[in-house]
């Protein structure tokens, strides 16, 4: 039986122009070359919504949508995507008229039209995503899609294994409504103060630590570790990593894209 996309393709790309569709799944982070081209035969790709299974195949992906189980492949050699440690006492911002540091006196200017996608607070420490990929900061940043974020919190006092499960099952109400944590962990404990793993989807403002003050465990200290796939690790306070195209691709998919 013919290709779905064969005459599809023709009316798009020709033989001589675009980019094998296996070297750009390669370059998107799907793995060598061989193994794009088992995704590609085992008919797991879509270019503009018809099935494609010709290793052949060429496409432009500036104007073409390419899709593999589903999801969009993203391809722009333009766009960059960092993850960077946060400091305490760092503004989440790029530039500030108080004079005070920010995320650009960390990146410098190295990379052309980078913002960050969502804040830490000035005191808190950690990962912050930032990108100048304008598709894919609204969308992580947009509550529709409900990013999980991981923080390691000190906590002032010494709190109950029940009381994390409250904030779990019940939650807490603060002025601007109740919220609920999606997951919270005792991982040590002294006499004068908890750390607590604890996981949520909401970006709002100091929200955690509202959350812990609200019951009487003002947060020491903050740390965010984690957001959607993409993890902290061992990256210095200070400094920044460019992501891979697997870890941009996995986190586009959490953000339906």
């Amino acid at each position: 039986m013919p290709n779905a996309y064969s005459r599809a393709a023709k009316a798009h790309t020709h033989d001589n122009e675009g980019i094998r569709l296996q070297k750009l799944l390669a370059q998107a982070g799907f793995g060598s070359r061989r193994k794009c081209e088992e995704i590609i035969t085992e008919g797991r790709v879509e270019i503009d919504g018809e099935l494609v299974t010709e290793l052949g195949t060429r496409v432009d992906p500036k104007h073409q949508e390419v899709r593999v189980d589903g999801s969009r492949v993203r391809v722009n050699p333009n766009h960059v995507t960092l993850a960077l440690n946060k400091p305490k006492r760092v503004l989440s911002a790029m530039e500030d008229p108080k004079g005070r540091y920010t995320l650009s006196d960390i990146v410098g200017d190295k990379y052309d039209r980078i913002f960050h996608m969502g804040r830490l607070d000035y005191d808190s420490e950690g990962l912050i995503l930032m990108t100048n990929d304008g598709e894919l900061s609204q969308h992580v940043m947009h509550p529709k899609y409900e990013v999980e974020k991981t923080y390691i919190a000190t906590l002032e006092g010494r709190i109950s294994g029940q009381v994390c499960r409250r904030l779990v099952t019940t939650g807490v109400q603060l002025d601007d409504g109740w919220i609920k944590l999606d997951r919270c962990a005792i991982l040590d404990a002294s006499r004068d103060g908890t750390l607590v793993k604890v996981v949520l989807h909401s970006g709002k403002n100091r929200i955690v630590r509202r959350i812990f003050g609200a019951i009487g465990f003002p947060v020491r200290r903050l740390v965010r570790t984690q957001i959607g796939p993409i993890k902290l690790g061992d990256l210095k306070s200070g400094s920044y990593r460019v992501l891979s195209q697997t870890e941009v691709r996995s986190l586009s998919k959490a953000v339906g894209l």
